[in-house]
């Protein structure tokens, strides 16, 4: 059983000013790992097979991300609570399903392992990326990059820089809008060079071992989009 319902609902309905009613709806289901797998077909037209994006961040690494966070995500895209144009058509009723396919895709989504294989900075100022990932982004993030299902963090670990970079970018700026105020307000005095350091650190995080493929996607054309 995941982690958010071994803590129960009750911290869920806390955790996040502005989880939307869909969101809570999905949460309190039963998944279908069938119906998830099914799902999931569409999505792995970008996102691959495994959930593991593409090295060039035009689609991130989602396998292994906290089901809270996928469920938040899909329903704040289709309510246009989040500006994602490319992804937009794909999460509506008439292609996703209803509440309970989100429960159940997000569940499918979760229970893929991560690659190790992802790209990561330049690696020319990592002492500032540790150090400002220590003061600004540990409490929600966790040591490890792991997030907190319970309270729809993110897991960070395993993704590629380019994506870190333009998720960054775009929350401090308020084109991702809806970002965690947390968040916003702790990343909006970065410069370009801070969001840098901070995406090429977090970049080198390897997922927790639990979480980890054994597979390898070198020898595979779509590893190299």
């Amino acid at each position: 059983m995941l982690t958010l319902f071994l803590c129960g609902w009750s911290g869920i309905s806390h955790a996040w000013e502005n989880l939307d009613p869909e969101s809570e709806a999905a949460l309190k289901l039963t998944p279908n790992s069938e119906n998830g797998r099914l799902v999931y077909q569409n999505c792995a037209v970008c996102h691959m097979p495994e959930g593991w994006g593409t090295p060039n961040g035009a689609y991130p690494q989602i396998a292994g991300q906290h089901r809270s966070v996928i469920i938040k995500q899909l329903a704040d895209i289709r309510a246009n609570n989040r500006d994602n144009p490319s992804m937009y058509p794909f999460t509506l009723p008439e292609e996703l399903g209803g509440v309970q396919s989100i429960a159940d895709v997000a569940q499918h989504i979760e229970n893929l392992k991560m690659t190790l294989a992802t790209s990561q900075g330049p690696g020319d100022d990592l002492l500032r990326g540790k150090r400002l990932y220590g003061e600004y982004c540990v409490e929600c993030h966790g040591d490890r990059g792991e997030g907190d299902a319970e309270m729809v963090y993110p897991r960070i670990q395993g993704q590629h820089y380019p994506y870190l970079l333009r998720q960054m970018e775009w929350i401090r700026n308020g084109k991702r809008r809806n970002a965690n105020r947390k968040m916003e307000e702790a990343i909006r005095m970065f410069s370009d060079q801070d969001l840098k350091s901070v995406s090429d650190y977090v970049s080198r995080m390897p997922p927790d071992e639990s979480r980890r493929s054994t597979g390898d996607w070198s020898n595979r054309d779509y590893g190299r989009r």
